[in-house]
């Protein structure tokens, strides 16, 4: 007679005659079992072998989705994350009493019979032909893991699981084959161990340790009788015998359990009776899900890691299946999160901007020369509740990554045209007459031999910050006082073209995706950037001019089965956007602003920073963009809907008529670079020396002197007249002078000469002064 095999059930000769009775029986028993209706009308046996035959021989078994958990830079976890709550375990680590439980309740002859148990389908089929329904099934663990399987492979597509669950012949015909399948090739013990690992439990727990936890805070092998009977009850009905939500009902399917455990010999009555008495002993755990559970406000991090996991080719070669890997879990993601700069950034946001307040910031912090994206935070907290003022749009990132559509980065983009002129070989102590208001110059170059022309009948103007902001101005001072019309007077005279290269060069895109538009008003930064955009740009500054692209994932490793395996993972590229000497000279340009400019407010304490404000027109935004050599950050203030102007208005409990860039920004990003830098090495800049680009012992001059016409004085563009005897030295009458106070090789009496409008320019003239 053949043995039995060691995992427990038939031999292959036992299954095979198994086989043949219920090929025989199969249309008949089936459509007993599953519809007793199409039973009473005698499905014919030979179409339901057929049907059998016509299967794939081997059934795929999907890998069973788990959670994944997402951890810092040093390894602390930040968030768990998944498609279904489940973590797979060996039968070993299952309590005993679980393992009696699920088979006495569900299959108690699961170690007598195969795949299919004839006794329990002719059981079954006897009572469902005499209630006229389907009172009572006969599957087995085995075909119930199989049904299982499908579902898991359906993932969460409804056509697909409602295929999957259907009550139809084909299906239990199906279940069928690929149990038997099963049987042959796993053996009881292992099939056991699956079943228990893929089965839905209720309250978002997919498997025994899932459960395990949620229900009552333990490991699955530390559950006692009770507690494995009470599980053991649940995959019936999870919804109706849920112990959270219905107590009584769950007690009596526990009991239920133990009684028929008892039945069959895995307890004592007496072990029985004394179970039944014990209360539920539930001691739940909350379902913790997703970047909303994240730890120090990361949750919007966490949801960055995400979009990048799915959007990321080398996770994938198409959306569908990146998305199949990020939901079938398992993975643990080692991202670029340094818990010490996220907390400094959290912690400073929350001092400097109420979440209740009318307007929200968002901060993010780049390592430079590696483009490991260290922290990102915000003041609106992660979360669907409106009310409570949550929001899962992520401020600081891309809109193509789960940010908006960006805000105007104001001055903070102007460091980026002196990039651009002191690559194309402008010298750094540059002047320009800067006058308080001017019309854009016109024209100017653009990209591919194209040119913009301001509108005569009604050229588009622009002015300073306030009116006492009057040139002339060197690269230095105008950087440092963030003057307007010194910025446009660069973009005109290098062009538009370089501009635009050098920000592509330094990562620097529209938050929309849209590109960069020909004018010179980007000198001004009127396109909409976001705060990582921003903060990753500086950071090549910061790096000597090489630029990284921004990275948030360190590495990632997936398990499958008992095994765990490393997937590739998105690298950092860097490339030289600028010389070092460019990007020195914008480091001793931004140093100026902290020192003594816009952005004193936003100086650290124990070591050199630079950076540079931003307020773009009418005060829907506010920014500080800085860095020291080994850090920097981002950090925009405004409201995101673009509605509330920052006049008038308390933000984080203080009352401001009007919102600078170096004003609310500047020392949110002071306390959170301080707190994110304690303890780390103070570096140092390699410095330039940038001499002053005029001799103020000469003498300023009234503002008349200085000269209020377009380009007048330095001969740059227009040819205005500005200059020594009329533009004749420095003016140069049409354009080409650099230095609008050249040195004259004689004495002249102060007053004695007068500026001339000649050469068509539109400059007020004036005296030498």
């Amino acid at each position: 007679m053949p043995k039995k095999r060691s995992g427990g059930g038939l031999s292959p000769t036992q299954q095979a005659a198994k086989f043949l009775g219920v090929s025989v029986l199969a249309g008949a028993v089936l459509a007993g079992i599953a519809l007793p209706a199409v039973g009473a009308l005698g499905l014919a046996a030979k179409g339901s072998v057929e049907s059998f035959d016509e299967l794939p021989a081997n059934m795929k078994t999907p890998p069973l989705s788990q959670r994944t958990t997402i951890l810092d830079a040093d390894g602390g976890q930040i968030a768990t994350v998944y498609s279904r709550d489940r973590t797979v375990v060996p039968l070993k680590d299952i309590s005993p009493y679980m393992q009696k439980a699920i088979v006495a309740i569900e299959d108690s002859r699961f170690y007598q019979h195969g795949a299919v148990d004839l006794k329990g389908v002719l059981r079954a089929l006897n009572k469902n032909a005499r209630s006229g329904e389907v009172a009572q099934g006969a599957s087995t663990l085995t075909q119930q893991y199989v049904k299982n399987v499908f579902v898991e492979e359906a993932g969460n597509d409804p056509t697909k699981v409602a295929q999957a669950t259907q009550q139809t012949i084909g299906r239990k015909i199906r279940e069928l084959k690929y149990a038997i399948q099963v049987e042959e090739e796993l053996g009881k013990k292992k099939i056991l161990e699956n079943y228990l690992n893929i089965t839905f439990f209720g309250q978002q727990a997919y498997g025994i340790e899932a459960a395990a936890q949620r229900y009552f805070s333990k490991s699955a092998e530390d559950l006692n009788v009770q507690e494995a009977a009470l599980l053991a009850g649940i995959v019936q009905s999870p919804s109706r015998y849920d112990p959270v939500n219905d107590e009584a009902e769950a007690t009596k399917r526990r009991n239920i359990v133990l009684r028929r455990m008892a039945d069959v010999g895995d307890i004592s009555r007496a072990q029985a009776a004394e179970a039944m008495k014990a209360p539920l002993g539930l001691k739940v755990s909350k379902p913790k899900n997703g970047c909303i559970t994240a730890i120090k406000g990361a949750g919007f991090f966490c949801d960055y890691v995400r979009e990048v996991f799915l959007n990321d080719p080398v996770f994938g070669k198409t959306k569908e299946k990146r998305a199949k890997v990020w939901n079938q879990g398992g993975l643990t993601i080692r991202t670029t999160m340094d818990p010490q700069a996220q907390g400094a950034a959290q912690a400073s946001i929350k001092d400097h901007v109420y979440q209740s307040d009318d307007v929200a910031t968002a901060a993010t912090l780049v390592q430079p020369g590696t483009g490991k994206i260290l922290a990102m935070g915000q003041s609106r907290p992660y979360g669907v509740d409106i009310k409570k003022g949550e929001t899962t749009l992520n401020l600081s990132v891309d809109g193509d990554m789960g940010g908006g559509m960006g805000y105007q980065p104001g001055s903070t983009f102007k460091p980026i045209v002196a990039a651009a002129a002191l690559e194309d070989g402008m010298p750094a102590n540059k002047v320009y007459s800067s006058p308080y208001q001017m019309a854009y110059p016109s024209p100017v170059s653009a990209c591919d031999g194209k040119r913009w022309v301001n509108d005569p009948d009604n050229p588009a103007k622009l002015e300073n910050e306030n009116e006492s902001e009057v040139g002339p101005y060197d690269m230095k001072e105008a950087t440092a006082k963030s003057v307007n019309t010194y910025y446009v007077q660069m973009i005109s005279d290098i062009g538009i073209c370089p501009v635009t290269t050098m920000a592509k060069k330094m990562g620097v895109v529209r938050a929309d995706g849209d590109k960069m538009p020909q004018v010179p008003s980007i000198a001004l930064g009127t396109q909409e950037m976001s705060p990582l955009t921003m903060a990753n740009a500086y950071a090549t500054f910061a790096s000597r001019g090489m630029h990284c692209t921004p990275v948030a994932i360190e590495s990632v490793t997936q398990r499958v089965g008992d095994q765990r395996k490393s997937l590739q993972v998105p690298k950092s590229t860097c490339s030289r956007a600028m010389s070092e000497k460019t990007a020195d000279t914008i480091n001793a340009l931004l140093r100026g602003v902290v020192e003594d400019g816009t952005g004193k407010k936003a100086g650290l304490d124990s070591r050199p920073s630079a950076g540079k404000t931003g307020t773009t027109d009418e005060r829907y935004a506010a920014w500080f963009v800085g860095y020291t050599p080994n850090m920097a950050g981002a950090v925009w203030v405004g409201d995101p809907a673009h509605k509330r102007k920052m006049t008038n208005i308390t933000i984080g409990g203080r009352s401001y008529g009007k919102v600078f860039g170096g004003e609310v920004p500047g020392p949110i990003w002071g306390d959170m670079m301080n707190g994110a830098l304690q303890g780390k090495p103070v570096e140092q800049f390699n410095t330039v020396h940038i001499p002053d680009g005029i001799d103020r012992d000469r003498g300023d001059g009234d503002d008349e002197g200085r000269g209020d016409g377009d380009d007048g004085g330095n001969g740059n563009g227009n040819g205005n007249g500005n200059g020594f005897i009329g533009g004749l030295v420095g003016g140069n009458n049409g354009g080409g002078g650099d230095d609008p106070f050249p040195t004259p090789s004689f004495s002249i009496p102060e007053g004695f000469f007068r500026g001339q409008d000649n050469g068509g320019g539109n400059g007020n003239g004036g005296r030498f002064g």
